[in-house]
């Protein structure tokens, strides 16, 4: 289906105001590079002249560095980040020059600013190394939501450097901002530094996706993560590839299942019939400027990769599952939880089992759940009979690792 193009001219020749508004954009970020003598980034250029050729509004910028094709098969152990990459590596190590002038978020957001640029929803910053006053203009913006001509709601730094005090001043602009979901995969983060972006996300009733996917958090993140979650109005939480281990996955889960044990005991005379539906999901936000209502109304999941096994003794492997059985088996909200790559062993996933058949006997929504195939072949496929088929994200997956293959060949 053709797109459907933005406007027309007011006269013959004279191009319609959204590729006036790109043009006018394009020049004043190639300005504010020349000035701060930073480079272009080409992937923001390439999306500009794509929406001017378009005549389409460009919605989200992606900032990155240009990563060789040899570096794909070491650095991207994701699907998503696979995809990323083969879709933005422009450029191979022979085709740069001997020295490149580094690419800058500041001449960007300086432009967002001067242009009075409105459409751009989604900021992707991608492997740079970020300075203390692009931290500090990011965090300005952010905290001016709706008085600000540009109103993200989302916002991902992805593989990026950043030092404590610009994680500690991103932290507040957390408490202020409108987005709706921020994505901080592969950031490297110690106890100290995760903490300040914690405290950003206390009684946060805007945020509502939270990707912290190999950032290297520890058993110690599992008691802040359910706090956070449970005052919140996050309902989707991505942490693969991290070392929560049972006690901090344990710690992650307990406010939930108390909270479906407390609704258990003493559910509200008042309360509309359960359909299964938390309160606000992403894609039906009609009112943003309104705040949803905190909770742990988790819909989405994913614990994949967390060393969550049976090594730091069984009594911490059983007490999880018996947590995680409880909200497969009562929580309407929940649809999708991705153990993938964790050692459970037979009688857990045995137990796992038996909770997607309790949770089909009380006719809960159909939940999406992936456990690691290292248990018996009859478990793994009733476990997976009973819960939502995923052919789509194997088709997508089986793509995405085909095109990382054929720019490795190149």
């Amino acid at each position: 289906m053709p797109r459907v193009k933005e406007g027309k001219g007011s006269a013959k020749g004279t191009p319609p105001p959204v590729v006036q508004s790109l043009q006018k954009f394009l020049k004043t970020y190639e300005k504010h590079c020349a000035c701060s003598q930073t480079a272009v980034c080409p992937a923001v250029r390439r999306d500009l002249k794509s929406s001017i050729a378009n005549e389409q509004s460009l919605r989200r910028f992606c900032l990155m560095i240009i990563f060789p094709s040899h570096k794909l098969g070491g650095v991207v152990g994701d699907v998503r980040l696979s995809f990323f990459y083969a879709q933005f590596t422009l450029i191979r190590p022979d085709d740069s020059p001997p020295s490149r002038t580094p690419v800058s978020l500041e001449p960007l957001l300086s432009a967002i600013r001067e242009a009075r640029y409105t459409a751009g929803k989604e900021l992707c910053v991608w492997g740079l190394r970020l300075s203390n006053p692009e931290i500090a203009r990011l965090s300005c913006l952010l905290e001016l939501t709706g008085r600000t001509p540009c109103p993200f709601t989302t916002l991902e730094i992805i593989d990026c450097q950043m030092d404590q005090w610009s994680l500690g001043r991103l932290g507040k602009a957390l408490q202020f901002s409108g987005l709706h979901f921020l994505v901080l995969d592969y950031c490297r983060f110690g106890n100290e530094e995760i903490e300040r972006i914690f405290s950003g996300l206390e009684n946060n009733r805007k945020l509502q996706g939270l990707s912290l996917r190999y950032c290297g958090l520890g058993p110690g993140s599992g008691p802040r993560l359910g706090f956070i979650t449970s005052q919140s109005a996050i309902c989707e939480l991505y942490l693969d590839g991290n070392d929560l281990q049972c006690s901090g996955a344990l710690a992650l889960l307990r406010p939930l299942v108390e909270y479906l044990e407390m609704q258990e005991k003493d559910p509200p005379a008042t309360a509309a019939p359960n359909t299964g539906n938390p309160p606000r999901l992403l894609h039906k936000i009609k009112n943003k400027k309104r705040l949803a209502e905190a909770g742990p109304w988790l819909v989405k999941l994913h614990l994949a990769d967390n060393g969550i096994d049976g090594k730091g003794g069984e009594g911490g492997l059983w007490e999880f599952t018996r947590m995680l059985t409880c909200l497969i088996a009562h929580s309407a909200h929940v649809r999708e939880i991705d153990l993938g790559n964790n050692a459970l062993g037979e009688t857990a996933a045995a137990a796992v089992l038996g909770a997607l058949r309790a949770r089909k006997t009380g006719r809960l929504p159909v939940l999406k759940i992936t456990v690691t195939p290292q248990i018996s072949s009859d478990t793994f496929r009733s476990i997976w009979k009973n819960s939502k088929k995923s052919s789509t994200t194997y088709k997508k997956k089986k793509k995405a690792r085909s095109r990382v293959s054929v720019l490795a060949k190149n």
